[in-house]
């Protein structure tokens, strides 16, 4: 029988001195700083240079734990010239790990050019896995996880927001968003006209940190909730409840679930408008002008 307190040896190809060059994908922590693994604070010191995000926030994690390891500025506004640099020290033989402000590099941040880059001149490519707000959120959030779908940041402009929560109205899954503090009331109140007021949504706001916060209930309650408070602030993870049974007629995916026509008449029907009044509806359903809705009714859209 195996010994259980006999440490497992580091494969070859994943110890940070390999005779391989090598881009570790190092996840960081969220916000509490001993969310962080024994495996990523020995990469990070191990390393011959730590691409940051932000060189000035990972060295507060760094000094933490004592990590003396040489580190460079890797962002998006630099990544077109700096990704080639990286990858051309690799291929000289040096280490690299690459982490982010926080979480899990690459996802909704900095990384993919040069993970794809690497890639594609044959360096190995090594997961360090950790903390992450999707997840964290996700398995607190209190609604199901079995299946779930991860959408990054909603856009900033109402009507792209709008004609993406469109897309989403007869999901069978849990879909998680990040957003901004001082557009969360917005994106709520969007959520109420287009998915519906009784929709189930959890706002984890914070996660890890200090005044980590889970609000959950139906989308108007927390919509209510946060408008009566002076300020929103912190990183928010905002997890969006499956449809209902009912709602599931149309396939996920669809931008258009209905036609104009088809919407129009439908309104016209079950709130008794005349079509002017439900026109205007319509428009403000999906984020554009009555003029524009008008012109894509006739052109039957």
């Amino acid at each position: 029988m195996k010994d259980l307190h006999q440490p497992m040896p580091i494969p070859r190809h994943q110890a940070a001195h390999s005779t391989e060059p090598t881009l570790y994908i190092v996840a960081t922590p969220i916000g509490n700083l001993e969310d962080i693994t024994l495996r990523a604070v020995r990469v990070l010191k191990e390393v011959d240079l730590i691409a940051c995000e932000d060189t000035r926030q990972t060295q507060k994690l760094l000094n933490h734990y004592g990590i003396t390891s040489r580190t460079t500025s890797y962002h998006e506004h630099n990544e077109m010239t700096r990704a080639p640099e990286l990858v051309k020290e690799m291929q000289e033989g040096a280490s690299v790990a690459l982490v982010t402000d926080a979480g899990m590099p690459g996802i909704s941040d900095p990384g993919f050019r040069l993970i794809s880059l690497a890639i594609r001149h044959h360096i190995a490519v090594v997961p360090i896995p950790g903390a992450s707000a999707v997840l964290a959120g996700l398995v607190a959030s209190g609604l199901p996880a079995d299946s779930f779908r991860f959408g990054g940041f909603l856009p900033s402009k109402r009507g792209e927001r709008r004609a993406a929560l469109e897309t989403i109205k007869t999901s069978p899954r849990t879909q998680v968003f990040y957003e901004a503090p001082h557009r969360i009331l917005e994106t709520l109140a969007d959520i109420v006209d287009i998915l519906g007021s009784n929709r189930n949504i959890v706002i984890a706001r914070e996660v890890t940190k200090l005044h980590e916060e889970f609000l959950r209930g139906r989308a108007a309650e927390v919509l209510e909730t946060l408008k009566s408070r002076d300020t929103v602030k912190g990183e928010i993870t905002l997890l969006i409840g499956k449809a209902a049974e009912a709602e599931r007629e149309i396939p996920e995916g669809s931008s258009t679930p209905f036609s104009i026509r088809q919407r129009l008449q439908q309104i016209m029907d079950t709130d008794n408008l005349d079509e002017k009044a439900a026109l205007k509806k319509v428009a403000k359903e999906r984020g554009v002008s009555k003029s524009e809705a008008y012109r894509q009714l006739q052109r039957g859209s």
